[in-house]
Parts: structure tokens; sequence; C-alpha cells
């Protein structure tokens, strides 16, 4: 019967520079004879001149190494592959010498695909990648690529595990809520494979930081989840040179593409510049899938490694939508801006700048304290029947988990349609879950006039915190 028997590299050369030839034998024996026979140049560097396998030459069936079974009498049925990994006197291939038994069970699946096999799963060894991230997109994203064997990945996160993550971010356990993130997340890096060295950053990633965190990465991968760090990242890694895989998720949608400057746009050739502030909620505002950034962050993964591979075609150039609800993928088609400010002709971004104040979050946007108000000061105000109108600018489904008494609800995007609703003779303390929302919905109300109106600062969570604790939190 024929089997296929996988050629490492340094032996290609022998067999018409293929990396897979199909042999016949009902052994491993005679599947290696008939294959030398057929090839007679590749028949010195297997057998030695009494006609036996070389000692420096392991053969492993399918996941198994041949001195563990039957040796050369194991027999072989039909489906069955053939390894060949050699090692040579005086030096190494830099194949075998670099995976263990254990190794070898642990790839099997790997080392059957021609695309992939012992110099691919070498390469994945000695890959470095960067995670930005292990909340929702992090989580698939570790998992996946420490199972796959890249050898050193870094994590970079500052957060604690909370029990609003448990939902969607999959690496961590209810065990672990209050603990680092970025513990919690090398711990299931190791349980699922000890070989992989975890690098970890746990701080937040800045102007000041950036370039040193990521220029020892040869790929990044962006599971951040506000528009300030993506910008950052992006930036960062135009300048160094890197290919950064972005996602993004939203209640049931997502998308996912590959930015390397060099090739092709990246995200300010999208992008341009950001939402004002509050006008595009994060997923702890607007809510997301749990099973979304599950699908998003395994297909970031997939893209890391034919990166890391060289197979395949990446999305570079190519922006793939996913929509969950009716289950479709959609790929656009990205262009290289000329004009870019980081990648474009003549860039005018040649050091990372404040993304804070880009993004419109930096102090000199924030709004002044005549226009905020604290849960303190509005619950004194409302304690001693001053006469305010509260007015609720988040979602249907948030209303229904909690609210303040006697509240206006109008979602965010309702106001100005509904805007006739309110007196500009009132005054109005406008708030949503986090204070983003309202600080936009403050804004556009101060603009058409209405000089009454506050941002409750920190929103209902922080009236829950330190007002109320018998108030729902979500």
């Amino acid at each position: 019967m024929s089997v296929k028997v996988m050629i490492p590299t340094p032996l290609r050369q022998y067999v018409g520079n293929r990396d897979a030839v199909s042999a016949e034998g009902r052994t491993v024996d005679e599947v290696l004879r008939n294959l030398a026979s057929a090839n007679m140049q590749i028949k010195r560097h297997l057998y030695d001149e009494g006609g036996q396998l070389r000692n420096f030459v392991n053969v492993y069936l399918n996941d198994e190494d041949i001195r563990y079974l039957q040796r050369g009498q194991t027999p072989v049925t039909e489906g069955d592959t053939v390894f060949i990994i050699p090692s040579i006197a005086g030096g190494s291939t830099g194949l075998a010498s670099e995976f263990t038994y254990d190794d070898i069970q642990r790839y099997s699946r790997h080392l059957l695909l021609p695309e992939v096999g012992l110099e691919g799963q070498r390469k994945l060894k000695r890959a470095k990648v960067l995670v930005i991230g292990a909340g929702g997109l992090g989580s698939p994203l570790l998992l996946y690529l420490a199972a796959a064997g890249v050898g050193t990945i870094g994590i970079v996160d500052f957060d604690v595990v909370d029990f609003s993550n448990l939902q969607r971010q999959i690496i961590h356990s209810e065990k672990d809520v209050g603990r680092k993130k970025i513990d919690s997340a090398e711990e299931s890096i190791r349980d699922i494979n000890p070989t992989v060295k975890v690098v970890k950053f746990e701080e937040r990633m800045t102007s000041d930081n950036a370039l040193d965190i990521i220029k020892n990465f040869d790929i990044v991968v962006d599971g951040t989840d506000n528009f300030p760090t993506r910008y950052l990242v992006n930036d960062a890694c135009v300048l160094l040179g890197k290919t950064s895989v972005y996602g993004s998720i939203y209640r049931f949608e997502g998308q996912v593409s590959v930015f390397e400057a060099k090739k092709g746009p990246c995200y300010r050739c999208l992008y341009e510049s950001p939402p004002p502030p509050g006008l595009v909620p994060s997923c702890a505002e607007g809510g997301v899938v749990g099973v979304l950034p599950g699908i998003i962050g395994t297909i970031q993964a997939m893209e890391a490694i034919k990166l890391i591979l060289r197979e395949g075609e990446p999305l570079i150039g190519r922006l793939l939508l996913f929509d969950a609800m009716k289950m479709k993928f959609k790929e656009l088609k990205l262009h290289k801006n000329p004009q870019c400010p980081v990648c474009g002709e003549n860039p005018s971004i040649q050091k990372l700048i404040d993304y804070e104040e880009f993004c419109g979050l930096g102090r000199g946007n924030a709004l002044s304290d005549e226009l905020t108000i604290t849960v303190e000061e509005l619950s004194r105000k409302l304690n001693a029947k001053e006469p305010v109108v509260l007015v609720d600018v988040r979602e249907p489904q948030e209303w229904e988990i909690n609210r303040l008494e006697g509240a206006k609800f109008i979602p965010v995007n309702e106001l100005p349609s509904r805007v006739s609703e309110l007196s500009t003779a009132d005054d109005i303390v406008v708030y949503c879950k986090g204070g983003q929302r309202s600080s936009y919905a403050v804004r556009f109300l101060r603009d058409i006039g209405f000089k009454k109106v506050k941002n409750l600062t920190g929103g209902i969570i922080e009236w829950v915190l330190k007002v109320d604790p018998s108030m729902m939190r979500y």
C-alpha cells in the first residue's frame, strides 16, 4: 500500500525538491527502502554501508517514534504518514535538535501539513508575537498561539479579572476574579503549553514605552478596546517596520485586517481620525455577544500564524467584516493613502504623539468643572429636593438593569430628534454607564443652547459604588 513520506528540508534536493512523496510498503522499513530505491541519491543519507538505517536518522509513524513501536517492522496502513527526522554529524539541521519526543507528539497534526511540517514548526517556535490586551480578543489569541507552539508570546495588560469578563474572556475563570489578567493569562498558557516563553508587560502602553515594548517582537496583534491605544499601536508598528494584526468587535459585528505599511495600508489609511469621544461606545458600554471575540480573535491568531509561516494570503490590503446575526463574511479592498500622515509619501508623524489628546480624551478636551457634577454632589441635591432633571442616555437594555429614580430616558442616538422634550430653563444632569456617552450628549446640548446642563462624572457605575451599593451593577 502507498503511504506519505514527509521529507525534511536538507533531503528535499534528492527527491526533486518535494516536501512529501508517496512510497509503497507494508512496514516502515519497506516504505523507506522503496523510497531509497526510487531515489538513489537519498539512500546514502538514510542507510549505512551495511544497509542499516543510520543512527542519526529518527523515523516517526504519524506521531509515534518507531523505536517505541516495532522499529522497522512497524506495520503501516493506508493514510499513514512517515516522518524522516535527520541530524548531521558535526552539526545540526536545526530541525530535529529543536524538538523533543513530546514536541513531535504535541504538534503532530501540524507536522502532517505540507504548509507547516518541521520547518514551519521551527518558524513558529522561533517566532515572537506581542499581544496587546488579555481580554476578549486576547483570550483566544493567546490560547491558540500558545497551543500552536509560538515560542515567545508577549502580553501587555494592566487590568484585573472581573466577573463581567467571564462571559467572553475564556482565558480566565471564576477563581481568577480579582487577579491580574496578565498573571491569569500566563497560568492558562502554561497549562496548555509549558514550553512557551511568556514575557509580561504589566503596564499601560503609552507613547513613552510603546517603541521599547514592541521593538523585540516580530508581529504585533492588536486586542485593544480603545481608540488611543489602537492609533498608538499602529503608529509604533509603522515607525518600527512591524506587521500588526488588527481586530475589533462591537455587539454582533467584527473586523479583521493585517497592516504592513511596506506592502499595503495602515490603520490610519482606513480611519484617518477617530470618532468624537462618546459617539462610539466601547464593549463595556455597548455590549458584545460572548462568542464574537472568540471568532474574531481566532481569525487574528490564524493571520499571525500565516505571517510566521509565510504561507497563504494574509489580509494585507483587505478588511474582513463579520456579521454574527446574519452569519456572513464580507471582504472590502483597502488602499494605501499617499497622504497618510504616518505611512504616506511625506509623513508628518515621525514620532509618537499624545494619543489621548488626538482622540479627544486629553485634559484639553475634557469637560470643564462647571460642566460636570460628582455623584456625591448630585446625591446632596436630590436629597435636598432641589429641582434637577435627570437624563439617562443609555440603551433600553441598560435602563432595564438599573436607573436613577425619576430620570427621563432618551438614548444618546435619539437625543437630536427628541431634544424638544427638554427645556433650556431646567438644571439638567446627563448620565450614562461610565460618563463617555453622557459627555458627548452634554457637548451636543451645550452647542444648541442648553447652558444649565452637566455630566455625571463616572456615570451610574460611580453612583452604585459611592452612593447606592444596593443597585444592580453591570
